[in-house]
């Protein structure tokens, strides 16, 4: 990979390798969220990249890729005794080992571990008692270790499947939770979990109940996608703060009428449901309050006339809210 390349305008991210060069550590646009290697770095390369690095505290450091397997340990992270914010990821088939980890300051506030080949035990995560995001793909071995992070206000589960959800409920402070892939189907304790505003649900096989999100009362945005067995919205009328509902390739659903329960809803997408009708959507237009409405119903004529039904602002696609993104 040549200089120029790596070099190139990316504004939200910044690929280092070795040899590291000036270009490579030229000021960060204030949009970068990441700092990213997917090879070993020489020691030098290492001490100079966390030199530069602790520059820009709210940075994440990734490493991942890995393709030439010299990523196998987490031990590199000797050289970043001040790092706060590290990411380990698409490492399946390199990463062996993840006690590195215990280099990082006890006060880390965000850690995160994707898929391996071998299983890997979390319990090197049990001194981050100032972790505030915890993102895990795949990664089971001692996972209750979890429990012990009672700082944790953002958790991503991905690949990971839990009988209950009660290894969450000791985290009082979680505001955050997104549930990706995996078969946790039972969402009982979800009302009983620190105080949720906002909530993503994306292609949990098997789920089919969402009557537990209807008593979180303190829910804000609530993000669902890909879950084909859900047939039915719930009454949302005691979620008096839910402003945002992303719904999409929610192929079993037709009746968006509870939505309508919602009386604090301001935005709604509805994309990738070409399977609805504009009707369908347009009774949303009942609605007193709401301001903007993204639809995607798989063609343009559907479209258009999901907006004379509902003439409101499309908007972009929210991301998810700043408050619970940023630590």
């Amino acid at each position: 990979m040549t200089e120029n390349v790596l070099g190139g305008d990316y504004p939200f991210f910044r690929v280092i390798e070795s040899p590291i060069t000036a270009h490579m550590l030229r000021p960060l646009d204030p949009r970068c969220h990441t700092v990213q290697f997917g090879k070993a770095l020489t020691e030098s390369d290492y001490r100079r990249l966390s030199e530069w690095i602790a520059q820009y505290p709210s940075v994440t450091l990734r490493a991942y890729a890995s393709y030439d397997g010299s990523i196998r340990d987490l031990d590199f992270l000797r050289f970043f005794p001040a790092l706060h914010k590290f990411s380990a990821d698409t490492l399946y088939h390199s990463l062996e080992s993840i006690d590195g980890l215990g280099y990082l300051p006890e006060s880390a506030s965000m850690i995160g571990l994707g898929q391996t080949k071998k299983k890997l035990s979390l319990k090197p995560l049990g001194r981050f008692t100032s972790l505030r995001r915890l993102y895990l793909e795949g990664q089971t071995k001692d996972i209750e270790t979890i429990s012990e992070l009672r700082s944790l206000r953002s958790v991503t589960l991905r690949s990971i499947t839990l009988a209950d959800l009660s290894i969450l409920q000791p985290l009082r402070q979680l505001r955050a939770l997104d549930l990706k892939l995996g078969g946790t189907r039972d969402l009982a304790l979800l009302p009983t979990i620190g105080k949720l505003d906002y909530l993503e649900l994306w292609m949990v096989r098997g789920l089919h109940d969402l009557s537990p999100v209807a008593q979180l009362e303190d829910l804000s945005y609530l993000f669902l996608q890909s879950l084909k067995q859900v047939t039915q919205l719930p009454d949302l009328s005691r979620l008096t703060h839910l402003e945002t509902v992303w719904l999409e390739t929610m192929k079993g659903l037709t009746d968006l009428s509870p939505l309508l329960t919602a009386r604090s809803l301001r935005r709604v997408g509805v994309v990738d449901m070409a399977h609805l009708q504009p009707e369908d959507v347009g009774v949303l237009a009942g609605h007193p309050g709401l301001q903007e409405l993204r639809a995607g119903l798989g063609s343009k004529r559907k479209n258009d006339a999901v907006r004379k039904l509902v003439p409101l602002p499309n908007g972009e696609r929210w991301a998810k809210p700043e408050s619970l993104s940023a630590d």
